[in-house]
């Protein structure tokens, strides 16, 4: 018996065998399209295996109120194909499992909580900064959620007082992820990030909005570990940037030793590379079995 894993993002889904200890033994990959066609091949993914359970980490916003009439849909999202598709009740007509579901990024935290650079603690944060900019997080062992579930991509920032970006958020202009994500980098430059690796100045802008949303973080959640990933984190140059501009923002204000001294060990990429949305979502599966 298996246990499956959907990693449903904005631009590409990516589905996987995996067992209880967060190994993948086969997975695919395929561009997010229409609801029909995407799930046609999730579903033909799967079919052929004895799964116990299901755990899914989806681009959002989605309804994760298990007492709401829309538990397991993708609600407002800007892919207005997959405006109030109904995510858990289609895989649900295929198979007879628990399905476990959250955001992408909750999934990634605990993937990284159970089996990554996270392991063995009690909180942590997940960021991912690319196409969007998310945020999960688990407090005292559990994912946080609350009226919906966090969107720390889109608070509000201080401007650098030289960037005149007006910022690419269809709903907040200059937020986080409207002054930090890839597309917002593409905007303000002219160039994909991939392009501008030699350009320090590009770097140390994006740094300054990172560092500022994460030492937020940090002053209101208290994470015990705080990983970073995405697209945008490939290029190596940017997390030094972030922790030497974290230790700026808290300015000493925050005396424990992990920001003090162990910057280094505390700001840190996924223990689990690129894999820790999917592993993640075995790590759903995991818990609605356990359920």
């Amino acid at each position: 018996m298996y246990l499956g894993a959907i990693e449903a993002g904005g631009t590409k889904f990516v589905c996987a065998i995996g067992d209880h200890d967060g190994n993948i033994k086969e997975r695919v990959t395929f561009p997010t399209t229409t609801p029909e066609e995407t799930m046609r091949r999730v579903v033909e993914f799967f079919r052929p295996y004895p799964l116990e359970a299901i755990g899914i980490g989806s681009f959002g916003p989605v309804d994760l109120r298990r007492d709401s009439a829309t538990y397991g849909y993708i609600t407002s999202t800007p892919k207005q194909k997959w405006v109030n598709f109904n995510f858990v009740g289609e895989m649900k007509r295929h198979f007879s499992v628990p399905i476990g579901f959250d955001t992408d990024v909750n999934a990634a935290a605990l993937g990284e909580r159970r089996w990554g650079a996270a392991k063995g603690l009690q909180s942590c944060i997940y960021i991912t900064v690319g196409t969007g900019i998310g945020v999960g997080a688990i407090v005292e062992g559990n994912l946080l959620h609350g009226l919906m579930h966090p969107e720390m991509g889109h608070i509000l920032v201080r401007r650098h007082p030289q960037d005149t970006f007006a910022g690419v958020c269809p709903y907040h202009g200059d937020c986080l992820e409207g002054m930090a994500s890839g597309p917002a980098i593409e905007k303000r430059w002219g160039k994909k990030g991939a392009e501008l690796a030699d350009r320090k100045e590009v770097w140390e802008l994006e740094a300054f909005y990172l560092a500022q949303a994460i030492a937020n973080y940090i002053l209101i959640l208290s994470p015990e570990k705080v990983i970073i990933g995405g697209g945008v984190m490939k290029q190596e140059q940017l997390l030094p940037n972030i922790r030497h501009r974290v230790m700026e923002f808290l300015n000493g204000y925050v005396q424990h030793e992990a920001v003090l001294q162990k910057m280094d060990e505390y700001i840190v990429l996924p223990g689990l590379g690129d894999n820790a949305g999917v592993c993640g979502a075995l790590a759903l599966a995991k818990q609605a079995l356990d359920e």
